[in-house]
């Protein structure tokens, strides 16, 4: 895993995790898929998420489940997508509840570049996906590795702010020490569940007022 683009503090607390048979097999598998079909994000861009925010500097974890697999969307970081792609609808409706959670206003980019240099882990629990087929790389070993990502985030660190978004997530999460964590749940931000919940639930600003009653630095939500 040595050609692998990913901060050294991440090398570090997952060399185990890459050493793994399971881990082995899933680059295979990958590296097959690429050299035969059409898979997203750009192979430089699977572990961005680990590459731009360093375990070191994790504070805020987003859980997501795919990549996007429409074009030039995936960038590497769960929910965001290159400059100059329309915002896809969950997206959206982050933004719109970060505007009326926090009362900013959002820009038109949904390059969220910056949330990851500030601290917010945007992960999701597979990092790879064929063109235009939804959920065609899981249970190849993704979810396994990004489950001991989770975990070892728990255990290695203290003070972090798990946002998970949707039951997926939230079962992803059970693994999360809630006494040394702080966790917050909603419905996610699909179109379909908006309304359920996520509209409202001001994840954002409690965020914020815990980092900030811990002595640690909020996030700028709408600093992109």
């Amino acid at each position: 895993m040595a050609q692998v683009k990913i901060d050294p503090s991440w090398k570090a607390v997952l060399k185990e995790e890459f050493d793994k048979e399971y881990f082995e097999k899933l680059i295979g598998f990958v590296k097959r898929e690429f050299a035969a079909k059409k898979v997203y994000p750009e192979g430089k861009n699977i572990f961005r998420a680990f590459e731009l925010c360093p375990f070191d500097s994790v504070e805020v974890v987003i859980l997501g489940q795919d990549p996007y697999h429409g074009p030039r969307q995936a960038n590497g970081l769960c929910f965001s997508v290159n400059d100059g792609i329309p915002l896809p609808p969950s997206l959206q409706n982050i933004y719109k509840e970060i505007e009326d959670d926090l009362g900013v206003q959002m820009p038109k980019t949904g390059n969220l570049d910056n949330w990851s240099r500030q601290g917010v882990f945007l992960l999701n629990a597979t990092l790879t996906v064929q063109a235009n087929k939804a959920g065609s790389h899981q249970h190849q070993g993704w979810e396994e590795f990004t489950d001991a990502v989770v975990k070892i985030i728990s255990e290695k660190k203290e003070h972090v702010v798990f946002l998970l978004w949707g039951k997926y997530a939230q079962e992803k999460g059970k693994v999360i020490d809630r006494s040394k964590h702080f966790v917050l749940s909603a419905p996610h931000p699909s179109p379909f569940s908006t309304y359920s919940g996520f509209f409202g639930c001001k994840h954002f600003s409690k965020t914020n007022e815990y980092l900030k009653s811990v002595g640690k630095k909020p996030i700028d939500w709408a600093n992109l």
